[in-house]
């Protein structure tokens, strides 16, 4: 079989990578190791960020179909009972969205099949041969691939690329149920994730309602020796946590789905490999503590996607592609900072000077500045490239064929020309990559140039020319 990329691993980024590529008119063909997607809700929601790339590409509205109904409660940091409000981040999603992992997985493997593109699973990547013209994996040749494949990824080992980083020092798990019974402490509603945190007895918990009497519970065991991954997380064990914080009135119904995590933290060192780029959890871990791992691997999509497509059609310019490693490694590595420092912070029982860092650390996230710089960095709303603008925002625009909003202007996943004043451009040498809009937006008169993924790549207060700026990044 040939394929222009080949996406390994049918997760939430390799399946918004390859559905970026289709958008793009790019050949792909995604592999997945498993026979069925995972059952388990794992992540259980969008960052505000990554909700507005979804809505960049019309994606957002019928995934909310899929949501599960909540509260507008801002996101945490450390489990720490403060909202975190994203609201002055000026942005139309200000609230996580409440999609399981899974139901995001389901609808974005949909697009593709509708597509008619290639999602082979129980496909097992053994070897992998790459050579200036691009890379083979069994019968199957493409002139890029791209590990998706997860922390544990294929990919990186058969490659031999480290993974450096520190290894994981908590036992913990997570799990799907259903109740048997339950006393007054088990939540029944929907809260701000702070107050789903316990502990007790040993054991430090998370419980919290998904829908139709399914609960999510995150357990581990305080100072116990870790257990191999792979062990399967027994019933016994899952009640026990449960008595140890909820009482002995709280009984185990029915234990649907569970695995084992670890706070870890790993990234490769570089995001690139000859014609094999790394993305998701197969370039970072760390611990999923306040819905990092979906977010970062959908924003690596997103940055990567039309970069490849760009190189495919053959009008990258010079380092393009590199780009993709200089923008998205310091972003994860961000991440991986701020999880570490929130896996300190959440073990606060067994050190009083922990404890005192995590009141200290509450008043400050009261302070509205303190609030602005985390809810910024937990969201992914403060992202913002060396040599680029911020993010562009999702302005109410007024074009000659009606009213629209920019993130309606970017539904093709090409890049876009937005003129807000009377200065007449022409850009018809990238017409091909670049749409040209010319619009009216309330109280914003400068023009911008926004890249495929919604970054501000030039606006009229640049001192560059917009020629600079079109030949930079669109060839």
């Amino acid at each position: 079989m040939q394929t222009e990329v080949i996406v390994v691993g049918a997760g939430p980024t390799g399946l918004m990578l390859a559905n970026e590529l289709t958008l793009a008119g790019i050949p792909v063909v995604v592999l997945e190791k498993q026979r069925t997607r995972s059952a388990q809700s794992r992540a259980g929601g969008l960052q505000p960020r990554t909700a507005e790339v979804l809505d960049l590409r019309g994606l957002l509205d019928p995934l909310l179909d899929r949501a599960i109904p909540r509260g507008e409660f801002g996101g945490h940091f450390a489990g720490l009972p403060v909202e975190l409000d994203c609201r002055p981040w000026q942005t139309r999603h200000p609230y996580p969205v409440a999609i399981p992992q899974t139901r995001l997985e389901a609808f974005l493997e949909q697009r593709l099949v509708d597509q008619g593109v290639p999602v082979l699973r129980e496909f097992e990547v053994s070897a992998i041969e790459q050579d200036s013209g691009g890379v083979t994996v069994g019968d199957i040749r493409g002139g890029y691939l791209v590990a998706c494949d997860g922390g544990h990824s294929t990919v990186r080992k058969l490659l031999g690329v480290p993974f450096p980083g520190t290894a994981g020092t908590m036992a913990s798990a997570v799990a799907d149920l259903t109740l048997a019974s339950r006393s007054d402490t088990v939540p029944s509603i929907s809260e701000h994730f702070s107050q789903y945190f316990k502990s007790g007895n040993g054991f430090f918990t998370v419980l919290h309602p998904i829908e139709g009497g399914v609960y999510r519970f995150i357990f581990g065991k305080l100072g116990a020796e870790r257990t191999d991954r792979q062990t399967p997380v027994t019933a016994a064990e899952v009640e026990e946590a449960l008595q140890a914080v909820y009482g002995p009135e709280t009984r185990l119904g029915e234990l649907r789905e569970a695995s084992r995590f670890s706070d870890a933290a790993r990234q490769v060192e570089r995001y690139r490999e000859g014609r094999v780029f790394f993305a998701g959890d197969a370039a970072h871990i760390h611990l999923p503590i306040g819905g990092q791992g979906v977010n970062l691997g959908v924003q690596d999509a997103v940055n990567l996607g039309w970069k490849l497509a760009a190189a495919v059609h053959g009008w990258a310019p010079e380092g393009l592609l590199d780009s993709y490693h200089t923008e998205r490694y310091p972003v994860a590595a961000r991440v991986l900072r701020t999880t570490r420092a929130q896996g300190v912070i959440l073990n606060s029982d067994q050190n009083e000077n922990v404890a005192a860092v995590r009141d200290m650390f509450t008043d400050l996230l009261r302070l509205p500045e303190a609030n602005y710089f985390v809810s910024g960095l937990m969201s992914g709303l403060d992202t913002q490239y060396a040599g680029l603008g911020p993010r562009m925002i999702d302005l109410d625009l007024t074009t000659p064929d009606g009213p629209t909003r920019m993130s309606h202007l970017m539904h093709s996943g090409r890049g876009l020309l937005l003129s807000l004043d009377d200065t007449p451009r022409s850009i018809e040498r990238w017409s091909d990559r670049v749409d040209h809009v010319t619009a009216k937006a309330d109280g914003n008169t400068t023009s911008v140039l926004i890249r495929p993924d919604g970054y501000i790549a030039w606006s009229a207060a640049d001192e560059q020319p917009l020629e600079t700026a079109l030949t930079r990044w669109f060839g």
